[in-house]
């Protein structure tokens, strides 16, 4: 069964830090970017986040430019989103999504182009 697996959210205060991961079974993602995205409450999901399939690329939504780092180890399968001075405004649920096209060359935050995603991953900024 091929899928993404995150983990790592949970409740954080106010300018505190979590770390998300997000491991893949059942395929490789080697030859994949891979792009965080949020759902916050009422809102339509958004990109966070991406990682070309060689990591040599990244991209940043604006608004956590400067306190998020994505970052893959393709040994472990795993990419991980760094999360530090976090605000309540970036609770959300949170996916990772592996985009095969181009061999991963690219990143983008166009949903459909987007082969696989995760379950989702709470996170709550809150004091």
């Amino acid at each position: 069964q091929l899928q993404l697996v995150e983990s790592g959210g949970g409740l954080v205060q106010p300018g505190g830090s979590l770390r998300l991961s997000c491991a893949a079974s059942g395929f490789r993602l080697d030859y994949y970017a891979i792009g965080w995205f949020r759902q916050a409450p009422g809102k339509e999901r958004e990109g966070v986040s991406c990682i070309t399939s060689s990591g040599a690329s990244t991209m940043y939504a604006d608004s956590v430019k400067g306190r998020f780092t994505i970052s893959r180890d393709n040994a472990k399968n795993t990419v991980y989103l760094q999360m530090n001075s976090l605000k309540p405004e970036d609770t959300a649920v949170y996916y990772c999504a592996a985009n095969g096209a181009g061999a991963g060359r690219q990143c983008v935050f166009r949903e459909f182009q987007y082969d696989y995603w995760g379950q989702g991953n709470q996170v709550t900024v809150s004091s």
